[in-house]
């Protein structure tokens, strides 16, 4: 009888000629073996089971001979492979580079530290008296100039205010007739500031000689409330709801007219490129003006607006033209309307809007982010920056005791400064910096206006 290896081999043979009659490749089901040697496989899984039976029963001294004859035949026929499937070496670790989070639990040392987070104070900086300070929403009582020194206007006096060194001058008092001060706006060279007085008259005064230049007359018929520079032009806006183009450097100083509002103009910002003016008034109304649409020589001319928007329902003051984007205009509504809105000047469309649900009396553009800082009187009397275009709030500012008037940007952009009719001047932190106003945080009195005789020490 044939042994079970012959069997094997005539099986394995016929296989082998079965297979090498279909080279035209496998059966669809049955997988082609023409390739594989069946005397090795057949081995394989007949000897794992021998080696198991002989684990579990010992090792004879018969046995011995058997196990060298298998050794010899593992040689011959194996070629010296004992795995069919074998990795040449181990595969490499995976690179924690690439999920950091698989390889670390939520208390190990070795993750990534995050990000800081930038951080703003909510308290402000400095606190400064500010006694008798007009409590008026239509006027612009405060501005800080090129060469870091904030101008503020207290009833009939302006005092200036050195952020460098926290020293205070007071610059003019003015008799009881002509005040109290209405305006107050620096050249961009900071060394000439405008003066808008209650009795329709405006002073420019030369600090560095702490002395008047000239005084400009037959511009309103009451107080200017707003002015505006763009370059050698000293833009004013009044009460009656004219807005007039003054260049300072001729005799004849009034060399344009904007008509367009029919009660009291109370905000004026020139854009950037200065060849756009917007103007808000109490009659709810914001107008952009083209200067480049009317002729510049005649007080009689009636300039046409660009545009007019009409969606405010409260009195608008806080206009800010956007740095980082030309045509960009944000403006701000009175108490009744409480809404910050967006306009493409160069469409006349509104691009959105965000309802605050407070008085806004101000609005500043960041000269570092993408951000804008609004101020709001009643009910929130507080000042919010906001992430444009998300409009997410970043951090509100509280401290003022009543409802935000003015406020004013640092020349570096770093801080603000803000007045209301608590009396008090803050100066507030949004951005660091390595130079400017540490001279002030450090040694700056916070009796600002101490030659005043109201004033009362804060801290």
């Amino acid at each position: 009888m044939m042994d079970a290896r012959a069997q094997y081999r005539h099986l394995g043979r016929f296989s082998s000629k079965f297979s090498s009659s279909r080279q035209g490749g496998g059966d669809r089901f049955i997988p082609n073996r023409s390739a594989m040697n069946l005397d090795i496989a057949h081995y394989l899984l007949m000897a794992a089971p021998r080696k198991e039976k002989e684990n579990n029963s010992g090792i004879s001294s018969s046995g011995k001979g058997k196990g060298a004859y298998r050794e010899i035949l593992d040689r011959v026929l194996l070629q010296n492979r004992t795995r069919i499937l074998e990795f040449n070496s181990k595969p490499s670790a995976p690179s924690e580079e690439i999920f950091p989070e698989i390889f670390f639990d939520s208390s190990s040392n070795h993750k990534r530290p995050l990000k800081n987070k930038r951080y703003i104070p909510q308290s402000a900086e400095k606190v400064l008296g500010a006694p008798n300070i007009e409590s008026d929403f239509y006027l612009n009582l405060l501005d800080w100039g090129k060469r870091n020194i904030i101008a503020v206007a207290l009833r009939n006096s302006v005092y200036l205010w050195d952020a460098s060194n926290g020293s205070t001058s007071k610059l003019v008092t003015f008799s009881d007739h002509v005040s109290p001060v209405s305006s107050v706006s620096w050249a961009p060279d900071g060394k000439h500031i405008a003066l808008g007085l209650s009795n329709s008259y405006v002073q420019l005064w030369d600090v560095t000689l702490n002395r008047p230049l000239r005084t400009l007359e037959g511009i309103h018929q009451s107080r200017v409330g707003s002015l505006a520079w763009n370059g050698g032009i000293l833009t004013t806006g009044g009460m009656d709801g004219n807005i007039v183009n003054n260049d300072v450097r001729i005799r004849s100083h009034i060399v344009q007219k904007y008509t367009g509002h029919h009660m009291e103009v109370c905000g004026l910002k020139w854009s950037g490129s200065a060849n756009k003016l917007a103007s808000g008034g109490n009659d709810n109304l914001v107008h952009v003006w083209d200067c480049s649409m009317a002729a510049s020589t005649t007080t009689s001319n009636r300039s046409p607006w660009l545009h007019r928007f009409e969606e405010h329902t409260g009195a608008v003051k806080a206009l800010a033209w956007c740095p980082f984007q030309r045509n960009l205009l944000a403006s701000g509504g009175g108490e009744s309307d409480g809404c910050i809105r967006f306009w493409n000047t160069d469409t006349g469309n509104r691009l959105s809007s965000v309802d605050t649900n407070s008085q806004v009396s101000g609005l500043i553009w960041s000269k570092n982010e993408r951000e804008l800082l609004s101020s709001h009187g009643l009910p929130d009397n507080n000042l919010v920056l906001w992430r444009y275009p998300s409009m997410e709030k970043i951090v509100e500012l509280n401290g003022h005791f009543s409802r935000v008037l003015f406020t004013t940007q640092s020349p570096d952009g770093c801080r603000v400064a803000s007045a209301a009719g608590d009396e008090t001047l803050r100066l507030w932190k949004l951005y660091e910096t390595s130079t400017v106003g540490k001279a002030a945080s450090k040694g700056a009195s916070t009796i600002p206006f101490a030659s005043f005789s109201a004033f009362t020490t804060i801290r």
